[in-house]
């Protein structure tokens, strides 16, 4: 008898910092992966962003994942450590989310998911997004990886020669999930350099 494997199941949340594309293309990324399960989160300011950024409204992005979780709804099934995952990106990820989870303040769905995965020792990847940082920025990042959380600001490479802001955003999203050893096509990968 031969055991299935359990799909991977990634909590993907959607804050009010600017860089919203991140979100969404990991949505259509992951969508397309029958071995991928989404959970999706979504605050009143990412809302808003979508809708500023990409003209896109909830139900358009509510439909790439497969569950979807109201951000005050503290009592889903991802607010328990015993619901399995392997980990949570927070695409883009605002200020206040870092200070909430760096702070262990589980004020709302995205934070409690964020401190579960935390306590539980899985994966938490933050895509932080504002420049330039202060003091404040600084030191809740350096909490959130003492604790073993990864700060994963969306900076494009430039190494692979992007022709498009589609081509930076891929390349991020990537690498975003190469730390989730998610196979993708989105970039080239590195050669090394070539003779001259």
């Amino acid at each position: 008898m031969s055991a299935s494997i359990a799909p991977q199941r990634l909590i993907i949340a959607v804050t009010g910092a600017t860089g919203a594309v991140y979100g969404v293309r990991l949505l259509e990324v992951l969508h397309s992966l029958s071995q991928v399960e989404t959970h999706l989160l979504i605050s009143e300011a990412g809302l808003l962003n979508l809708r500023q950024e990409l003209d896109l409204s909830r139900k358009e992005v509510e439909a790439l994942a497969d569950v979807v979780h109201h951000v005050k709804n503290v009592g889903a099934s991802i607010a328990s450590g015993s619901f399995q995952s392997d980990g949570m990106i927070i695409a883009p990820c605002s200020m206040k989310t870092l200070a909430a989870i760096a702070h262990g303040l589980s004020d709302n769905l995205i934070t409690r998911a964020a401190d579960v995965v935390l306590k539980e020792r899985r994966r938490l990847v933050l895509m932080v997004r504002e420049t330039p940082f202060n003091l404040a920025h600084l030191r809740n990042m350096t909490a959130v990886t003492e604790m073993g959380g990864i700060i994963f600001p969306p900076l494009p490479g430039f190494y692979h020669r992007p022709q498009s802001i589609a081509d930076m955003v891929d390349h991020t999203t990537g690498r975003v999930l190469d730390l989730f050893n998610i196979p993708h096509a989105l970039t080239p990968r590195w050669q090394g350099l070539g003779e001259k």
